[in-house]
């Protein structure tokens, strides 16, 4: 009896033993996690009294942030809506078959049926040119110079809308030249051309702005670089405090990391409510010019994920100006 109580005692001792164990082992991982996220909290909190504790130079380096920012966007917001348009017009883009005078109302009606059945062809559309007269001396102001006309100038006209438009107008020429050697066909135009001029243009801007943003990418380095430094040497005192008693050049230079990354926050934040304005009060003048064209086409605004995505770009290119800077300022602080 008595050996089977030893036996228990001994039992939950071991058993004592490896949940303390186990206890210190959870809290021997836990304790430099907490350390770490404590430290990380205090240089965060630091770092966001330096910045309302001088309001007007953290607004000066917002601003000029979020222009820096503002302007690349903000022409690759514009270029991809304007190309979006352009694929839409592609999209739109058909083959305008001119047919001979002698060809009739009948004649073009069976071409165009043939058209119809030519591989690649989505769909015709026949444009007498009795019409088509009418509807020019309406609209054109014309109307009685016109009537005085012996014969009809205009042709009949056949509107082709091909299946697909991938490739360009290239992609299209062997439709082009067959449509071409059919007997009536005086001319086939590819409507595309002015078309491809628009996306060749784009492309042109699309590099400019390439180039712009990595040199405004520089400045914006350069501007978080100068702003660190100068905010470790107005704390020069302060650091050699804390490397003398110990303190690492993480610790030090963490704060300052925190600062870089609520610069880059806030002037994200106003580069994208800046590029909502503007793309608002250019939405009016665009409505007016597009209405001279008869067309609807209008800015649709910053689409929220690429606000996003300035957001996100603005804060690493803050933390990232701020590792530039703090890296090499910080080693050069060292206590006598």
């Amino acid at each position: 009896m008595a050996t089977n109580q030893n036996q228990n005692k001994a039992a939950d001792k071991r058993q004592g033993k490896t949940a303390s164990g186990a206890a210190r082992s959870r809290h021997s991982w836990r304790h430099p996690l907490r350390s770490w996220a404590n430290s990380h909290r205090d240089s965060a909190r630091l770092a966001l009294h330096r910045v309302t504790d001088s309001p007007f130079s953290t607004l000066m380096i917002v601003l000029v942030m979020s222009i820096v920012l503002a302007l690349p966007m903000g022409l690759a917001v514009l270029i991809d809506q304007v190309e979006q348009l352009g694929i839409d017009w592609q999209r739109a883009a058909q083959l305008s078959v001119y047919l001979e005078d002698e060809v009739d109302a009948a004649e073009a009606g069976q071409l165009q049926s043939r058209i119809d059945e030519l591989p690649g062809v989505a769909s015709t559309q026949l444009l007498d040119k009795e019409l088509a007269l009418a509807e020019f001396q309406q609209h054109s102001g014309l109307g009685e110079a016109l009537q005085q006309l012996a014969y009809n100038p205009l042709p009949n006209v056949i509107l082709v809308m091909p299946e697909s438009i991938e490739g360009g107008s290239s992609a299209l020429r062997p439709l082009r030249d067959q449509l071409a050697q059919l007997p009536g066909v005086d001319e086939v135009q590819i409507d595309l051309l002015w078309v491809e001029r628009l996306t060749a243009v784009l492309k042109m801007f699309e590099r400019f702005t390439g180039g712009l943003t990595i040199l405004l990418i520089i400045a914006l380095l350069l501007v978080m670089a100068n702003t660190i430094r100068l905010a470790i040497e107005s704390r020069r005192e302060e650091i050699l405090v804390v490397k003398l008693v110990g303190g690492t050049d993480a610790f030090v230079r963490r704060p300052f990391l925190y600062l870089g990354v609520y610069y880059g926050i806030l002037a994200g934040a106003l580069a994208w409510l800046l590029l909502i304005a503007g793309l608002s009060w250019l939405n009016v003048t665009v409505r007016e010019v597009a209405s001279l064209y008869q067309s609807d086409f209008v800015l649709s605004g910053m689409p929220v994920i690429d606000g996003l995505t300035l957001l996100a770009a603005a804060m690493l290119l803050g933390l990232a100006g701020a590792w530039l800077a703090v890296g090499r300022h910080i080693r050069e602080i060292q206590p006598q």
